[in-house]
């Protein structure tokens, strides 16, 4: 039972330092959904927070009106716009309802195609710290509309873009780079990772029985 407890913890903490997200549908109903993820981090949340307000360096370009994430800007204060401007037009992402810097940034959005369907979205982002200085980044976001919205059919789609952008700005926080590695660099960063985390967690249960 130890040595399975021990593993587990292993397999859990290796994916954590590895930088693999929770993600999950929590809800997905014809009138509304919610969806939720959650990574640790390796920066602080004040930087975390510095990193997280810079969204056109983390976005996707493929996921703009424009086709270019650099024409994204945040103004993270209430009431503050997450606009898009180009020489072609101007869009509105999402607005402001909260901003504690280095905490919370709650944004009303229908991002993308929900925007013309008339629902209500809420954006949330906490950075969280714990008694260790571990620090922790959770996103969740709510859609509801009328009961003929069929939005239990848009959940899916929706969470494979948003969880591409949840990894993006991980990555972007940790690294300063939000593009995916290389898929040879990220296996052996992996490994490496996993590798620490089981020697300390062997470690830890050999002092244990001591």
């Amino acid at each position: 039972m130890r040595v399975r407890w021990i593993l587990q913890t292993t397999v859990w903490v290796a994916a954590c330092m590895g930088g693999v997200a929770h993600a999950e549908i929590k809800l997905a109903a014809a009138d509304g959904f919610w969806l939720a993820y959650a990574a640790p981090l390796q920066a602080t949340p004040t930087k975390a927070w510095a990193a997280l307000v810079q969204v056109g360096k983390w976005w996707d370009d493929e996921h703009t009106w424009s086709g270019k994430a650099a024409n994204l800007s945040l103004k993270p204060t209430a009431g503050g716009c997450w606009c898009e401007t180009w020489a072609a037009g101007s869009a509105e992402h999402g607005r402001v309802l909260m901003a504690l810097p280095g905490r919370l940034l709650r944004i009303e959005a229908a991002l993308g195609p929900l925007q013309e369907h008339a629902l209500n979205g809420v954006l949330s982002l906490w950075l969280r710290q714990d008694d260790y200085g571990k620090a922790r980044i959770e996103l969740e976001y709510r859609v509801n509309g009328g009961s003929a919205s069929a939005l239990d059919a848009f959940a899916p789609q929706v969470d494979d873009v948003l969880g591409a952008q949840f990894a993006r700005l991980v990555r972007y926080i940790d690294t300063g780079d939000a593009a995916q590695p290389a898929k040879a660099e990220q296996v052996a960063a992996d490994s490496a990772r996993g590798a620490a985390a089981r020697a300390a967690i062997l470690e830890e249960w050999k002092q244990e029985l001591e």
